[in-house]
């Protein structure tokens, strides 16, 4: 009786690891084919670009999410990082040192940790609005610094590098976007794997107990300040290790890095993602990138798309797309998904089309004001449109009027739906 207790218990354990080890397998084998699928060096730059960010959002979810800590300068350190690994390439192509390019993002990640120490030393003993406006003040500060301590930061032209130039690693000498994809991946996983770990250790679990009740933690005998401090480096390792993949995708490195622009980047990718689950500031970072990417090539108003992407978010989905994903699951698994699929897609196309009309409008305003005298020809949604018609502006205007009625009728039902859903899985339950 005994030996099939141990038995039932090991495997019961056994498909739990095999469950929780599946997304990993399973990411790493797209991240490895995923260069077969788009073999152009835009699309593989575009890979990279958004393998940092994932990175650099989850350090600073480290901060934010788990600690609780609201930083409005965080993209100091990964800038740091990614200074300090710029520098580091200069000097070992001069020197002839034999120091390999894919091991540069940890020396990036130790200065940025020996900043992050000097600076949480101080800044960690308050949190809330003390700890939000000691970083943006550090922020500031750094970032005019980089104009004037030319030296390090190499001024408004910034530090440049070149990655060729060090000594190849296993034959490879990363010219090509491929090998560099590769390098990059590799320190994603490994940054994405420990820092999940990280939240499973002891200390992580303190700083989310310190985050949500600090005074409740002190009385059990666990130093916030101290916890804060420790979530405080180890995400400036992290924002470090960020930095220096950067620095090896760009080989240079500029005051932007390190301004409250970038900051407030990463605090709307967190954001957008979800500051509440680990994979959260992963899935802010893809679609981040993404709508940067295609926009920006689109339109010239794609800031202020995601900025209202960004607002929404905040006002109606404060969970962020992970949060909003997360309120399905025990929905799905009930077996209640199936009564919500025909409220969402009319609702889900009527929110697009109202979104598509006021886009357009607002292109054809945007045209109207800042194009040449006697440009009239504007190309929308693959359409050639004329701004001196009538004709695109009545078209986009009862779009847009017929979208948003279409919402407003279609909004009660899905909430109905929605609520006999709910209700439904509680008498399952």
């Amino acid at each position: 009786m005994k030996n099939k207790g141990i038995s039932l218990i090991s495997t019961t354990v056994g498909k739990g690891l095999i469950l929780s080890s599946l997304p990993w397998v399973l990411s790493v084998i797209f991240l490895i084919f995923l260069p077969f699928l788009f073999s152009s060096n835009s699309s593989i730059t575009i890979m990279n670009q958004m393998a940092i960010t994932i990175v650099f959002a989850l350090a600073y979810n480290m901060l934010l999410g788990q600690g609780g800590m609201l930083s409005f300068g965080h993209a100091v350190y990964m800038g740091f990082g990614g200074f300090a690994c710029v520098h580091s390439m200069n000097y070992v192509a001069a020197a002839d040192l034999p120091v390999p390019l894919p091991i540069l993002p940890i020396i990036g990640g130790l200065f940025s940790l020996g900043l992050a120490t000097i600076i949480g030393a101080f800044s960690t003993r308050k949190a809330g609005t003390v700890f939000a406006m000691i970083s943006l003040g550090v922020g500031e500060l750094i970032a005019a610094c980089s104009i004037i301590i030319v030296a390090f930061f190499g001024g408004e032209e910034g530090v440049s590098a070149d990655r060729t130039h060090m000594q190849p690693f296993f034959n490879m000498d990363f010219i090509s976007q491929t090998e560099v994809y590769y390098l990059t991946v590799f320190w994603l996983l490994f940054s994405t794997v420990f820092m999940y770990v990280y939240t499973l250790t002891p200390i992580g679990c303190i700083a989310k107990a310190v985050r949500d009740n600090p005074e409740r933690a002190e009385f059990l005998g666990y130093s916030a300040r101290w916890v804060r401090f420790y979530s405080f480096c180890a995400s400036g390792f992290f924002c470090g290790v960020a930095g220096g993949l950067f620095a090896i995708n760009f080989e240079i490195l500029s005051e932007e890095n390190l301004n409250l622009t970038t900051s407030g980047t990463i605090l709307l990718i967190t954001f957008l993602g979800g500051v509440g689950f680990f994979f959260g500031p992963i899935l802010g970072a893809i679609v981040f990138t993404m709508l940067q990417s295609i926009l920006s090539l689109q339109t010239e108003l794609w800031q202020l798309y995601l900025g209202i992407l960004f607002v929404a978010t905040v006002m109606f989905f404060p969970g962020g797309l992970a949060g909003l994903i997360m309120m399905h699951k025990p929905i799905l698994v009930n077996g209640e998904g199936s009564t919500l699929v025909k409220p969402y897609l009319t609702t889900i196309f009527s929110g697009i089309l109202s979104i598509l009309a006021i886009a357009g409008v607002c292109e054809l305003l945007y045209h109207v004001r800042h194009s040449p005298v006697g440009d009239v020809d504007i190309k929308l949604f693959w359409v050639q449109c004329k701004t001196n018609s009538p004709i695109p502006w009545l078209v986009f205007l009862s779009l847009a009027i017929l979208g948003l009625w279409m919402v407003k009728q279609t909004s009660p039902k899905l909430k109905s739906a929605w609520d006999q859903a709910v209700s439904n899985q509680r008498y399952k339950l």
